[in-house]
């Protein structure tokens, strides 16, 4: 333990009316919050927020979600303008936050993506704590199930760390983004990543042709493991449970090849959980057997539109070797520039000139005007190439 970490003063934690006003009025006094959250995705078939942090100077706050009907009073400092929010890697936050909560977030700070456009080759938070203040954390509470209670004493250690050195962090950063000019390119940056909206794609049962193995075996084992995906699924949220640990991929392709039929058969697959009851033996059984008797899946076409064909290909190419250059130049890592959801985008939409590229809106103010010339030449020169 670092003498950082001796220093610090127990945390308080947040799970009753009192405490929640007394938090939200020092919070609203704060011009500055730093924020972060934990999550239950490795333990839950939906996941939710199962904690949040705050820190202000000389507080910690852990903030229990699930001992509250309404949260209302934190949305109001999240969409503040006259507060900072200081995150480190908001995406998941911000997608996870709004999703539970509906919050929207105005003024943001991102440590993360601050460190990758000044060219920090260390920017994951457990390597800064650690470089900057000599802080250590416990990793095994990466994958600790943040929705037990009572959270533990190593729980609580770990969860404060994640807000309270972010404001040292912050003010370094941003005297790096003062030198080196990328304040407003930062800035940009933050203002997309505020705008993150979760994504979460609904259960397809034809999603099976997506797990390794799948179109490697006969028709028959095609339509087992179909009928097992479903089962799956349909077990996983009766349990609350992700679907891994229900029945992980590799099971279901080995019970979909060797397609058991009796509890002794069942019983040489490997993998399987150790306590199926009876019950549950004979529910998959039956699954496997609806599976024989089922017709073989037919395999979806792809759309056409999906696909993206050889011109756009060679579009996204020339961008990427484009956008390669750029950042070899500024020593960042190439998503520093552009990303490729980005490129992709520009690629299908071809913009051919500044103007069709500002209505496109794929790229921000400041990277338009940074990028924009450079982009739309690349696209043009591109057009009187042609295809390959």
């Amino acid at each position: 333990m670092s003498k950082h970490q001796n220093n610090l003063l127990p945390p308080m934690l947040v799970n009753t009316s009192d405490a929640l006003d007394e938090m939200y009025y020092r919070l609203l006094a704060a011009p500055v919050v730093a924020v972060d959250t934990e999550s239950n995705s490795l333990f839950a078939y939906n996941e939710q927020v199962c904690l949040i942090q705050f820190s202000v100077p000389g507080q910690d706050y852990l903030l229990d979600p699930l001992a509250f009907d309404d949260l209302a009073v934190i949305g109001q400092i999240l969409a503040d303008p006259e507060i900072e929010k200081i995150f480190h890697a908001a995406e998941y936050d911000v997608m996870s936050l709004r999703r539970d909560y509906q919050f929207e977030f105005v003024n943001l700070f991102d440590t993360m993506i601050a460190s990758r456009i000044v060219g920090w080759e260390r920017y994951g938070l457990a390597s800064l704590l650690e470089d900057l203040f000599g802080v250590q954390t416990d990793k095994r509470m990466q994958r600790t199930n943040w929705g037990r209670r009572p959270l533990t004493v190593e729980q609580i250690e770990y969860a404060r760390l994640d807000t309270h050195f972010l404001f040292v962090l912050r003010d370094k950063l941003i005297h790096e983004l003062n030198e080196q000019g990328r304040m407003e390119e930062a800035r940009a940056a933050f203002v997309r990543v505020s705008q993150s909206e979760w994504r979460k794609k609904a259960f397809d049962p034809d999603d099976f042709w997506r797990i390794k193995g799948a179109k490697d075996l006969d028709e028959a084992s095609q339509a087992v493991l179909r009928e097992l995906c479903i089962y799956r699924d349909e077990r996983a949220r009766e349990l609350d449970r992700p679907l891994f640990k229900v029945f992980n991929d590799r099971v279901l392709v080995k019970l979909s090849q060797e397609a058991p039929r009796s509890f002794a058969e069942l019983g040489r697959i490997k993998g399987l959980p150790r306590r199926m009851s009876s019950k549950e033996r004979r529910a998959l059984l039956a699954v496997i057997d609806a599976g024989l008797r089922a017709p073989p899946p037919v395999r979806p076409r792809r759309q056409a539109n999906n696909r993206p064909d050889e011109v756009v290909q060679d579009r996204y190419e020339a961008l990427r070797s484009w956008r390669r250059e750029r950042a070899q130049a500024r020593g960042v890592e190439p998503d520093v520039i552009l990303s490729n959801r980005i490129l992709k985008e520009l690629s299908k939409q071809n913009p051919s000139s500044p103007k069709q590229l500002e209505q496109s809106r794929i790229l921000n103010d400041w990277e338009r005007r940074e990028y924009g010339r450079e982009v739309v030449a690349l696209l043009r020169r591109q057009a009187r190439i042609g295809p390959r």
